[in-house]
């Protein structure tokens, strides 16, 4: 749980640390340009693979298969959403890494095993109604 605390410390001082040095070297309208057009171009990245994701998850049930892949894809892609449109350079990166289809392939074995160990540590939650 100290990690948690410590990425909600750590990641806004570094992407404020980002802003005032890119602010120094391309100047302040540049890089608030700049930091909209990753909002912009993350919007149009995540409809993209959210789109390629939905279809992956439609071809494999369609197959008769758990889109079990097509899930974590769909997970990383949220993620990734969800970071690029928080404004800053390091959660723009980290957001591209997690969209990107070569390099969420790197990342899905560690969400797999990091909801695996919510299941078998029962920290993981359902609602009754």
């Amino acid at each position: 749980m100290k990690w948690v605390i410590g990425i909600f410390i750590v990641i806004p001082v570094l992407e404020i640390a980002l802003f005032i040095l890119s602010g120094k070297l391309i100047g302040i309208w540049s890089t608030l340009a700049l930091i909209m057009l990753t909002g912009m171009i993350g919007i149009w990245l995540v409809k993209q693979q959210g789109l390629a994701v939905i279809e992956k998850a439609r071809r494999e049930m369609s197959y008769g298969r758990l889109p079990s892949g097509a899930i974590l894809d769909g997970i990383c892609v949220f993620i990734g959403g969800v970071l690029l449109l928080t404004p800053g350079f390091f959660t723009d990166i980290l957001g591209v890494f997690l969209l990107l289809p070569f390099t969420r392939a790197l990342m899905k074995p560690y969400i797999a095993r990091w909801l695996k160990s919510l299941f078998h540590t029962k920290m993981f939650f359902y609602l009754y109604r």
